[in-house]
């Protein structure tokens, strides 16, 4: 099975679009939340979502856009950001919204997906091995899947350790027998320096996960 990872798209749909043109053939599209937030297009990156039957999990700035409590952690900024997204939405996208869980184990697979991380999935950032090796003891399948820090990255086991692994364009991961946290990065709102629309491909069946970047029109 080939799968797309979409994370933190963040209301750009032209991120999304560059990003879901430039894919190909998939047999799914699996997103790590904060659909919205920060850009000004939420309605349009939900539908876009729902046109190509993504599943996904919910980010922090999804569950504030719908009037949950993680809009008290925010900094001034986002918390402005929240609320406009919040005033402007549609029914349909509110609800859409609403109804994505915190984690999520699609049917037959040996991967999590969550927006943060297994023990916190709305509030964590897995930005340490120290955090990814405590992590581990929450997840229950072999791989997770996690955004939130819009930073493309990988946390694997590695003889009794957790290793950090950097990751480029086209860097390859073979999905072998070790558990392992992977962030695709962010598709709407980059922030290690790439300005590109950051995402990851699995590749169930052959056994391994590959970093994808895409250019989109950032000045529309």
């Amino acid at each position: 099975m080939r799968v797309a990872v979409l994370s933190d798209i963040h209301s750009n749909l032209q991120a999304l679009d560059a990003v879901l043109s430039s894919i190909g053939t998939v047999d799914a599209v699996w997103h790590l939340g904060d659909v919205v937030g920060y850009g000004p297009e939420p309605d349009g990156v939900v539908a876009r979502l729902r046109e190509v039957r993504a599943i996904g999990v919910k980010g922090n700035h999804d569950d504030a856009v719908c009037g949950g409590e993680s809009i008290a952690g925010f900094n001034p900024d986002a918390a402005v950001a929240a609320e406009w997204t919040r005033a402007r939405v549609d029914a349909a996208t509110s609800d859409y919204l609403a109804a994505l869980p915190e984690a999520l184990t699609p049917e037959g697979t040996d991967f999590t997906l969550v927006h943060g991380s297994p023990r916190d999935p709305l509030g964590e950032y897995l930005d340490s091995t120290n955090a990814a090796a405590e992590n581990l003891a929450f997840l229950q399948t072999r791989h997770c899947l996690i955004g939130h820090t819009h930073v493309p990255l990988v946390f694997r086991e590695r003889r009794g350790h957790v290793e950090a692994l950097a990751v480029d364009p086209e860097s390859r991961l073979v999905l072998d027998g070790r558990r392992a946290l992977l962030n695709p990065g962010s598709v709407g709102q980059p922030r290690d320096g790439d300005p590109t629309a950051s995402y990851l491909v699995l590749d169930t069946t052959a056994g391994y996960a590959t970093w994808q970047r895409v250019a989109y029109d950032i000045g529309a």
